[in-house]
């Protein structure tokens, strides 16, 4: 269940501040911070090499920062998706014993909850398919289900979108928006697709080795830092918009049915 007040201060899942990084002499973060709440999707953006990544892995522990601090809710469940994931192509490996190799929190990793979890992703088809055989979308649908066998509290994703059309991204989106409505969960991600995730964003963190603006998606596209950075004309394309969507599409392009009336972002 999501909290009744999603961004009180004694939801937060993670806090990060003045993060500093200098490798090889060269500063990639620069009291850099970020924070999610419970509930709350959190969005970094910023060109290629703003350190994006970077930040994504000193708050998982998975880099030393030379400054600053993580804070994690005691007891922070985190499921991660991360930018590139190399899967040996000689490896024989069904969907299903990939996810069966992944972590869970011990409650049901079997066949039954991995299935459970692949239909949440609209991937139910796959289980039995080779992973190599898998298209695109579909693969990345299965990496997020096994970020999903945690029963993450808070999600991280790192370019979920990459290797899928323009279509499949927005439908992408569009189901991380739905996973967070139903779990509850916190959503941190790194994205370029700004014109596709600013409307299932809260909060947009814009990153160029330090934190150049953060705030609600139409402050920040306003902001003179992000127009800066991206160019007026493209910042100008990038207003939020919501639009009825009365349905989506599962990997494999089947209609996905939400009812009569529900308005979905896009």
């Amino acid at each position: 269940m999501a909290p009744s007040d999603p961004f009180a201060a004694a939801d937060i899942l993670l806090e990060a501040s003045d993060l500093t990084v200098v490798r090889g002499g060269k500063e990639i973060l620069a009291g850099a911070g970020l924070k999610v709440r419970g509930g709350e999707i959190v969005t970094l953006i910023g060109p290629n090499g703003a350190g994006k990544t970077t930040i994504i892995k000193v708050v998982l522990g998975l880099m030393k920062a030379d400054q600053g601090k993580v804070m994690r809710r005691p007891g922070l469940v985190i499921g991660y998706m991360p930018q590139r994931l190399h899967i040996d192509p000689t490896l024989p490996l069904t969907v299903g014993r990939f996810l069966a190799l992944g972590g869970s929190r011990g409650n049901g990793k079997g066949r039954a909850r991995a299935a459970e979890v692949l239909g949440e992703v609209g991937a139910g088809a796959v289980m039995d398919t080779p992973l190599q055989a898998v298209s695109g979308g579909e693969f990345q649908r299965v990496v997020l289900a096994r970020a999903l066998l945690r029963e993450p509290d808070l999600l991280v994703l790192d370019e979920p979108s990459q290797g899928i059309d323009v279509n499949g991204q927005a439908e992408l989106y569009r189901l991380i928006a739905r996973i967070r409505d139903r779990r509850g969960c916190g959503v941190l991600m790194v994205s370029h697709d700004l014109h596709l995730v600013m409307a299932d964003t809260d909060e947009v963190v814009c990153l160029n080795h330090h934190v150049c603006c953060a705030g609600r998606p139409e402050m920040v596209t306003n902001d003179p830092s992000y127009i800066q950075l991206f160019g007026r004309q493209v910042a100008g394309t990038l207003a939020v918009y919501h639009h009825h969507h009365d349905h989506d599409h599962d990997a494999g392009g089947n209609v996905i049915s939400h009812g009569e009336g529900e308005d979905h972002h896009g």
